[in-house]
Formats: structure tokens, C-alpha cells, sequence
């Protein structure tokens, strides 16, 4: 079973705190600490090879820092694995489908849960509610190979929430989504953050979903914090406007 606290308090923070990461010698990440707390989405934004990645790869585990640490409310989970991340709360989508594509829809979300503990019944009951929220329900019986691109996305969020996470980290999750399923894709961030509780990491080019969603905006160049704030002041900052190359972030990202 999972370890969960019974109410949020002071503990229910994801920090990365003054963390670096090079490869080859080349610096990706130089000192950035960030962190999000339980019930708001943070976006996660910088031009392109400004250490958005490598950022949520340490988050997640799925890398380790040179140096600084990765906390987890009050645990220092630098070295955990992805794994004992996500049995302590820890959940994150995938730029490109992890999904088992020859499997179920409902057996895909059923089996995060079974992967964090859950029992049997109780998988299955998340899945049938997760699937029900997301608008996946009358996909449940169909191989998740067959799902369209934005259901896909969706599908990556139900197997995050199926783990019953504290912090969610979305990694590019409106990528390729037709920009009239953008509004509805937002209305399921926003239950991540207000029906589940979670505390979200948004990293995606769609500025125009970032700016609508987050309550607070962490931006990165050249694998180092240029600016801190909430969307309208990130939107008014003439050091981000420069780093976009004189385009408004709002305008739009482009590019991967």
C-alpha cells in the first residue's frame, strides 16, 4: 500500500532544490530549484533545450543529479527509483505513449494501480472512474493501440491518477491535439489539480493552455532559472520575451 499523509501540510511540496546535471560535459541543468505544492498547477516553460527534460527526468527518477537534492514532502528521494517515487505519490506522463498497446484501455489504467499496491477490486473500480472522468469509458474494452491521438493523452492521464498520486508531472501532454480538444484537455488538468488534489508540473508548448491554467510559471534557459511568477507577469517580462527571441511566450512555443 501506499504511504500517504492524512491532511496536506508544510510536507506536501515537490522541490528540486540548486539541482545541476551535465552530459559529456556539457551543462544541462546549473543550480535550478523548484517546486510545486499539493493542489496547484506549475508550468514548466523555456525555449527549446533549456532543461525542461532533464528537469522532469530528475523529478521523476528517471535520471539522478550531479548535484543538489530531489524531495518528496519530507523525504530526500534523490536516489529512489521511478518506481518507489510512485509508490510514495510521485506520477508523470510520457511525451510519446507508454502505454501496453495490445492491451485493454481499462487494463492499462488497471494495471498502474495494481503497480503501486492497489488490490485487485480496488484497480478495477479506479479504472472504472477514471475511465468514466476522462471520457475513456466506452473505449475501456478496446486495445489501447487503437485509441486516437488525443484519447492516447488522456489515456496517459488516467494510468498517472490510477497510482493516486500527490504530484502529477505532465510532460508535453497537448502535444499534436487538435487545438479544438485544447479547451477540454484543460477542463482535465484542472481536475487533476481540484478532484484529486494533486499538485501538477505542466511542461508544454501550447502557451496558450499554460497561461489559462497555471497559477505560477518557472521558466528555464540554458538550463538555469531566468524568472519566477505568475502568468502575467512571466507574459510581461522582458527577459523571457528576449529569450523566446524578441516572441512573446504567449504567442506560442515552437518546435520540440
Amino acid at each position: 500500500m501506499h504511504e500517504r499523509e492524512s491532511e496536506r501540510g508544510p510536507g506536501d511540496v515537490l522541490r528540486a532544490s540548486a539541482v545541476s546535471r551535465s552530459y559529456d560535459g556539457v551543462q544541462a541543468l546549473g543550480g535550478v530549484t523548484l517546486e510545486v505544492r499539493r493542489g496547484e498547477v506549475v508550468g514548466l516553460i523555456g525555449p527549446n533545450g533549456a532543461g525542461k527534460s532533464t528537469l522532469v527526468n530528475l523529478l521523476s527518477g528517471f535520471d539522478r543529479p550531479d548535484r543538489g537534492t530531489i524531495t518528496l514532502g519530507e523525504r530526500d528521494v534523490t536516489r529512489w527509483s521511478p518506481n518507489r517515487r510512485s509508490r510514495h505519490g510521485l506520477a508523470r506522463t510520457f511525451q510519446h505513449s507508454h502505454s501496453f498497446r495490445d492491451l485493454s484501455v481499462r487494463e492499462n489504467v488497471e494495471i498502474a494501480a495494481l503497480g503501486v499496491g492497489a488490490a485487485p477490486r480496488a484497480a478495477a473500480s479506479r479504472a472504472t472512474k477514471l475511465l468514466d472522468v476522462l471520457g475513456l469509458a466506452h473505449y475501456a474494452a478496446s486495445p489501447a493501440a487503437a485509441l486516437a491521438h488525443g484519447d492516447e493523452r488522456r489515456l496517459g492521464v488516467a494510468r498517472a491518477l490510477a497510482t493516486e498520486p500527490r504530484f502529477v508531472l505532465l510532460d508535453e501532454p497537448a502535444a499534436g491535439l487538435p487545438e479544438a480538444e485544447v479547451p477540454e484537455f484543460a477542463a482535465v488538468v484542472r481536475s487533476v489539480r481540484d478532484d484529486h488534489g494533486a499538485g501538477v508540473l505542466l511542461i508544454d508548448h501550447n502557451m496558450a493552455l499554460i497561461m489559462e491554467i497555471c497559477e505560477r510559471l518557472h521558466v528555464l534557459d540554458q538550463g538555469r532559472t531566468l524568472a519566477e511568477g505568475t502568468p502575467a507577469e512571466i507574459r510581461d517580462n522582458l527577459d523571457v520575451a528576449a529569450a523566446y527571441l524578441g516572441e512573446s511566450p504567449v504567442a506560442g512555443e515552437t518546435g520540440a
